[in-house]
């Protein structure tokens, strides 16, 4: 059989591990062909991901969020730096699936990769001075020393974008870790082989398992099962449907969830100061309010 018929299939990433979906199933990315008699060329298979799928990663996430909301600011950092260098060092291999796989043209899959590597070295370089700008000393009269600092929330559900897939992908994630969150994210299934490959990034970086959990499969289907777990605890949604909006944002406001969602844009836009920040941050972290008498 000839090498051309053999098609990678790209597992899921939870807990830290690359299992299959529990359902055996998978969808199939195709090209297609310049010839009308002649149906599309499959490029690989990517599993699709089901409920129970995302029960196990919301548990996953929800077990690494104690050990990651406490670790320290400068470890995270160091982390979030570690897996820029690991993204530089593969930057080449990033490059050919973004073209092979028809998400982006070289000279823009090269600046893809240029960006995502230096937004997450500015985003190491925020963990560990976020309790310094987002915190305070507050005034207060009576004889008490009153504090007010940043926390995580807990565990996030994350919708990226399909294009520009890498940096979207990039864009959405270190801000909810940066802080201590953990996340679990709904990737399109087209973008699935470059989530999946970055997840083996995040195996090698010192990323401890279940912080960060990709699920591919299609947004019809597990979109509301997404919105409506209450083992969330905010949204980030990537979107410029009206529909999805709705949902996400409806749900939100029933479970008492908080979020940020951005629209789709544009490559350029996505490569621009404007995608990142302290306000992609802020929306996943809480502020704690400590009051302490003064001389005990």
């Amino acid at each position: 059989m000839s090498s051309d018929h053999v098609h990678k299939t790209y597992k899921l990433y939870l807990g830290g591990g690359f299992p299959r979906s529990e359902s055996g199933r998978s969808l199939k990315i195709e090209r297609p062909t310049r010839s009308t008699n002649r149906s599309p060329r499959i490029l690989a298979q990517i599993a699709r991901a089901s409920r129970k799928d995302l029960r196990g990663a919301v548990e996953a996430a929800q077990k690494a969020f104690g050990p990651w909301s406490k670790a320290k600011p400068m470890l995270r950092g160091q982390i979030l730096y570690r897996m820029a260098e690991m993204l530089d060092s593969r930057g080449r291999e990033f490059e050919d699936l973004l073209v092979s796989f028809g998400l982006s043209d070289r000279r823009q899959a090269r600046l893809e990769v240029e960006v995502s590597c230096n937004r997450l070295l500015w985003y190491a370089g925020w963990a560990d001075k976020l309790g310094q700008v987002l915190g305070t000393v507050n005034p207060v009269s009576g004889p008490y020393f009153d504090f007010s600092s940043p926390e995580a929330m807990g565990v996030v559900a994350v919708y990226p974008g399909e294009k520009p897939a890498l940096l979207s992908l990039v864009s959405t994630l270190a801000p909810v870790i940066v802080g201590g969150n953990c996340g679990v994210f709904l990737v399109p299934y087209e973008a699935g082989p470059i989530a999946i490959t970055f997840a083996e990034i995040l195996a090698t970086s010192d990323v401890p398992g279940g912080v960060c959990n990709f699920l591919t499969g299609t947004r019809d289907e597990l979109l509301t099962h997404f919105v409506m777990h209450r083992g969330f605890q905010a949204n980030f949604l990537v979107s410029d449907d009206p529909r999805e909006i709705k949902l996400v944002e409806y749900e939100a406001a029933d479970h008492v969830k908080r979020g940020k969602t951005v629209p789709l844009g544009t490559p350029a836009l996505w490569r621009s100061p404007a995608c990142q920040g302290l306000d992609w941050i802020s929306p996943f972290l809480e502020i704690k309010t400590t009051w302490h008498p003064i001389g005990l």
